[in-house]
């Protein structure tokens, strides 16, 4: 069996995705920005996810330029690309992040039918699917966000503008190479890395008490365990080609204010900094996200919200990535 392919290797997604396919016996070839500075956390990582190393290549590649893709490709049957710039605060010029995902998820899928691949499993985002209001303010994979949606933030823009880019490039000149697309909510869940992301960044500040009042929002959690398993499903389906698949926990979706009472309710004292309040504001619609179609068509069965937020606190507290408790 040949090699699979995951981009963006040093990522809270990806490694849980390359743990989850080293288990499974393959061989995986991780691409990063710079082994230098990324390699040893990448394989700190698989390992706490219950992983050998041994069968896991670290290379070099950068969305933004052309080196390294053929090497990183060659051999690989199977991509999955997870790499995406995720900022921690919205640009200023949303090209900062429109350019970098349009241009690295084409960069990825040429490099891909070059080289011969079966399919490629893109990770893109409930925001290429759910940010334009609705009547009914009910989605499905049939929706798209429009980048044009007035007010719209530089992120869910860039993910709308590189999901479309990918799927016209493949219509237009994808050769015999296949496409689906996972598009997971607000991903959390126990993270393999100690360098924390956007999600985990905020359970953890919540838990710290450095955050007073929670946006007022509601959104759907997808566990990232689960949205790995999504990735390996996605990919073995010979029916999911050509699919996008949504994915999020059971339940309905939730505020960051029902997400905090969670933590508050489960964790008891080691949740008392955790904010009871949300910042003042008008009272935002609750969207419905539907993930039956991952469920038929492939089985998934994704964890409950409360356990996956519960599981997200207990990692960081185990990491030792927590304030401590005065």
């Amino acid at each position: 069996m040949s090699k699979a392919l995951v981009t963006g290797g040093s990522g809270y997604l990806a490694t849980h995705l390359i743990a989850a396919l080293l288990r499974e016996g393959r061989e995986v070839r991780a691409t990063v920005r710079s082994t230098a500075a990324r390699e040893a956390g990448l394989r700190a990582a698989v390992r706490r996810g219950g992983a050998d190393d041994g069968g896991l290549e670290v290379v070099a590649a950068d969305l933004m330029s052309d080196d390294g893709w053929p090497a990183a490709l060659a051999g690989c049957d199977e991509v999955h690309h997870v790499a995406s710039p995720i900022p921690v605060r919205q640009p200023k010029d949303p090209d900062e992040l429109i350019v970098p995902a349009r241009e690295g998820v084409l960069r990825v899928l040429r490099a891909a039918r070059d080289a011969d691949a079966r399919r490629t499993v893109l990770t893109s985002s409930f925001a290429a699917v759910g940010y334009s209001p609705k009547p009914d303010a009910e989605y499905t994979e049939d929706d798209w966000t429009d980048p044009g949606t007035p007010g719209l933030a530089p992120y869910p823009r860039s993910k709308a503008i590189a999901e479309r880019a990918a799927w016209d490039l493949m219509e237009r000149e994808g050769g015999d190479l296949e496409l689906v697309t996972v598009n997971p909510t607000f991903i959390l869940g126990p993270t393999l890395i100690t360098e924390l992301r956007s999600s985990t960044q905020l359970v953890k500040s919540m838990l710290d008490g450095t955050t007073t009042a929670v946006p007022r929002q509601y959104f759907g959690v997808a566990d990232v365990r689960d949205v790995a398993d999504l990735h390996l499903r996605a990919m073995a389906a010979p029916g999911a080609a050509g699919r996008r698949y949504l994915a999020l926990a059971d339940g309905p979706a939730m505020s960051f204010l029902d997400l905090a009472r969670t933590l508050r309710s489960r964790l008891g004292e080691r949740a008392a900094r955790v904010p009871s309040e949300e910042v003042p504001g008008p009272e935002p619609r609750r969207p419905v996200i539907h993930n039956e179609r991952a469920r038929k068509e492939l089985g998934w069965v994704p964890r409950p919200a409360g356990t996956t937020i519960v599981e997200t606190a207990e990692s960081l507290a185990e990491l030792g990535l927590l304030a401590p408790r005065g």
